[in-house]
């Protein structure tokens, strides 16, 4: 139990020293957004994120329900 728990907060320590470098030595050192409306990738599939897609629904249709 004890050695699951220590092997544990190793890796997480190693990982925060990681994160530690990339900030402090890496030249204007930032965490890349992990925002899918950021990702060229998923620009280039055409896939949004869900607020984005709210957006886009609420301008096309103003009233939840369609009125016939």
């Amino acid at each position: 139990m004890i050695e699951t728990l220590l092997i544990s907060v190793l890796i997480i320590a190693i990982a925060m020293i990681f994160f530690l470098v990339r900030v402090l030595f890496v030249k204007q050192g930032e965490f890349k957004s992990q925002h899918i409306h950021d990702s060229e990738a998923m620009k280039e599939r055409g896939i949004h994120c869900v607020m984005d897609q709210d957006r886009e629904m609420r301008t096309k249709n103003r009233y939840a329900v369609n009125e016939k």
